[in-house]
């Protein structure tokens, strides 16, 4: 039976997790074990993002979305991991309506309007309010928690590299291992066994 999966990663062009990505894809689409995964990338470069008006608070609430649909979140640990706050700012989380907002794109027409006259604070059932000061990181992550996903954390990495989880992960510092291993030529590749056994193949 297949799985849907959602990846949580930075995806920087110079520094990001880019490459355990594409594996993890490679991995997907083999026969014996159907695994459909949807990443952060994915989601950014939707329907959603192309709105001009596209929001992060929009991006954050698709978030949402993706991670409920799937039934584990595997979150890529890089070494410039923790450093990274996109998505963190938002001004109407600690002002009030009618305060400017930054469409996503940043486009040429500027600040906007934030689109909520009213924020809520989330039921114990509810999803993460999409209106926060985590970053787009941070905000998976929590969203995953929240709604109680099988949660698998890699480093980007052939050793454990507990120094590179963001402080909000710590928790999870036993349970984060390595995604990369050498085979018996030496050559680096994918950890697919553990993979396989987090997401409960083996």
């Amino acid at each position: 039976m297949g799985k849907r999966v959602y990846i949580s990663a930075d995806y920087s062009v110079v520094s990001g997790d880019r490459d355990v990505v594409e594996e993890l894809h490679k991995w997907g689409s083999d026969n014996l074990h159907k695994v459909d995964y949807v990443d952060t990338a994915e989601v950014v470069s939707g329907s959603i993002s192309k709105d001009p008006d596209c929001r992060p608070c929009d991006l954050k609430k698709e978030f949402n979305s993706q991670i409920k649909a799937s039934s584990a979140v595997i979150i890529i640990i890089g070494d410039k991991t923790a450093l990274r706050t996109a998505g963190s700012v938002c001004r109407r989380f600690n002002g009030e309506a009618g305060c400017e907002c930054t469409p996503y794109k940043k486009n040429a027409n500027g600040t906007s309007v934030c689109k909520w006259d009213t924020v809520l604070t989330p039921g114990p059932n509810d999803d993460l309010g999409n209106i926060n000061s985590y970053s787009y990181l941070e905000h998976e992550f929590r969203q995953a928690e929240r709604k109680g996903k099988t949660i698998i954390i890699i480093y980007n990495s052939l050793n454990k590299q507990p120094s590179w989880l963001p402080s909000y992960m710590k928790a999870y510092e036993a349970e984060a291992y390595p995604f990369w291993t050498k085979n018996a030529l030496g050559s680096k590749v994918g950890n697919y066994s553990y993979i396989k056994k987090a997401l409960g193949y083996d």
